[in-house]
This record gives C-alpha cells, sequence and structure tokens, in this order.
C-alpha cells in the first residue's frame, strides 16, 4: 500500500534526520584543557607560581624564561632534581616549556629534560625569511619544514612535540604562510602554536586557518588578542584587554571551528605585561583571578558552542 502524504513527509522528514546523524555525531563536544603560563606571574618565585596551577583550572605549567620571566632560569639555578621535587610538593604537571631564546633548531637539549619531568611540549618560534607571501611564503615553509626534520625525530623520539609559533617578523607569520604549513607538514611531531594575537589583521581569517591546519597540526593555541598594552606602557585595564573577555575578539568561531576540526590540544590564556618579565599584576591571587574571568568567558561560550 502506497503511504499517503502526511506518512510520505513522516518518512522523508525521518529519513533527512538519520542522513543528518553522522554529521551531527562527527562533532563531538569541544573540551578544553588549559595551561598556566608562568610568563604571566612574571619574576614572582616558582614556589609562588606552581600552586596557583589548580585554582586556575589548568591541567599543567608552561615554564617561560627571559625576558618574559625567570622561571627556566629558576630550574636551571636550583637543578632538575630540586623542581622536580617542587612539582610533586604543589602536586603540579610541567607540560610545556617554552624556548624562544634557543630557536627552532637548538631545542633538542631542552628534550631530556622535559621528557624526564612527564612533559609533553616545547614552544618556540620559526626561523627563515620573515614576513612573506605567495611563493615566497611556501618555498621558506618547505625549506624550514625540512630543515626541521631531525629536531622533530628527536622530539618524537622523546615523546614530545615541537609547536611553531605564529608571530610577527618571522617567517611562519601570514596566512599564507600558515596555509603552507598546513599543506606541506607531514611530521607527526611537528604543529603550530596558534596565536590569534600575531592574526590581528586577518580576524575573519582565523576560523579558516584552524579548519585548515586541523587537529593533527594544532598542539597548542595561545587565547591572547592584540592590544596596544603588549607594546607600550598603558592603564592597567587596557593592557588586560588581551586577555579573553576583557578585549573585543569574538572566541566563539575560533571555538568552532576547534570543535570542528576535534582539536585535543592545550590552550593558554595568556598576554603581554609592559615591561616584559613583570607580573601581569601584584599579587599571585589578582593573577589567577583575572585568569578565572577570561575562563569563564570562553567556558561560556563554549557551552553555546557545544549546544
Amino acid at each position: 500500500m502506497k503511504p499517503n502524504r502526511r506518512q510520505f513527509l513522516s518518512l522523508a522528514t525521518g529519513a533527512a534526520a538519520a542522513a543528518a546523524l553522522p554529521a551531527r555525531a562527527a562533532k563531538a563536544p569541544l573540551q578544553l584543557k588549559y595551561l598556566l603560563s608562568s610568563a604571566l606571574y612574571g619574576d614572582m618565585k616558582l614556589a609562588q607560581v606552581l600552586p596557583e596551577v589548580a585554582p586556575a583550572g589548568c591541567a599543567g605549567i608552561d615554564i617561560w624564561g627571559k625576558q618574559h620571566a625567570t622561571h627556566r632560569e629558576e630550574v636551571d639555578e636550583m637543578g632538575v632534581d630540586a623542581f622536580e621535587a617542587l612539582l610533586k610538593k604543589h602536586g603540579v604537571q610541567l607540560v610545556c616549556s617554552t624556548r624562544y631564546p634557543l630557536g627552532p633548531f637548538g631545542l633538542q637539549p631542552e628534550m631530556p629534560m622535559v621528557k624526564r619531568l612527564g612533559g609533553s611540549l616545547i614552544v618556540c618560534a620559526s626561523k627563515g625569511p620573515k614576513n612573506v607571501t605567495g611563493a615566497e611564503a611556501k618555498a621558506g615553509i618547505k625549506e624550514f619544514l625540512e630543515l626541521m626534520k631531525p629536531h622533530a625525530d628527536a622530539a618524537a623520539e622523546h615523546g614530545i612535540t615541537l609547536a611553531i609559533e605564529n608571530h610577527g617578523n618571522a617567517l611562519l607569520y601570514s596566512p599564507d604562510s600558515i596555509r603552507y604549513w598546513a599543506e606541506l607538514n607531514t611530521h607527526p611531531a611537528l604543529g603550530v602554536a596558534f596565536a590569534p594575537h600575531h592574526l590581528h589583521d586577518h580576524i575573519e581569517d582565523m576560523p579558516k586557518l584552524i579548519r585548515e591546519l586541523g587537529a593533527k597540526n594544532l598542539p597548542f593555541i595561545y587565547f591572547q588578542e592584540y592590544g596596544i598594552g603588549s607594546k607600550q606602557t598603558v592603564a592597567k585595564e587596557i593592557e588586560l584587554q588581551q586577555l579573553p573577555g576583557y578585549g573585543t575578539l569574538d572566541y566563539k568561531p575560533i571555538l568552532a571551528a576547534m570543535r570542528d576540526v576535534g582539536f585535543n590540544g592545550y590552550v593558554e590564556i595568556f598576554m603581554h605585561p609592559t615591561p616584559r618579565g613583570i607580573p601581569m599584576l601584584p599579587t599571585p591571587g589578582e593573577i589567577t583571578a583575572a585568569i578565572n574571568k577570561s575562563r569563564a568567558h570562553i567556558e561560556g561560550l563554549l557551552k553555546e558552542v557545544n549546544a
């Protein structure tokens, strides 16, 4: 017996809904793993910073050194054994070591320490022709990836991923260079430390770039937007506008793109105080409270994205 019009419409609607299920199922809810950047605490002692990891809702610590902080140098002064004991005392996991001064081709000496302490990330910037686009960007990224192979191989042997930041006045900077990275990178231990702060002239491109990079190229994402307080002394309320929820950047499209690619790396609420190397705010508790305000803002948007 042929179905009547109402039955036919019901069957068609059900079929359409069933067809849509795989697409919806592919977009699992995004859950964020936060790292606490020691750079936000400037020259405060590690004994003051490590107790803030859990109150800031973070899964672990990202250690920074000069000129942004003094913590990597403090580790050298106390020794790895003492640092390991301090981490255990405060129940903190070292996840990342940010080592811009070493350069991307000088990271191998850092790997044993990061591995020993259970870390999985080292962040640095790229090296090569600066601010290139088009064919120059493609050639530069291709050469850089080739030069990074032995370092990425060493990182893989240590269970570490090297995350290269898209940074101003660097090779990996323009949207073109990021797209060519997505096209050309094949090493599983090499990815991008994605920095919206350095894409402030390309805000609409950010979600597209995240989708082009995909989760395999995105072990780490900064939650920081551009602000003049990162370069010059301004009132503290203006400087803090680099933080999510304090400034104007809409993170919802960024979070949606992260969900769509199945992002499973780490994120970091971040800003630059001026001058570099000072704490973001006067006390550890005030810094952590500001981080939590930003995290609450992100998590509120995330509920909408995951709905």
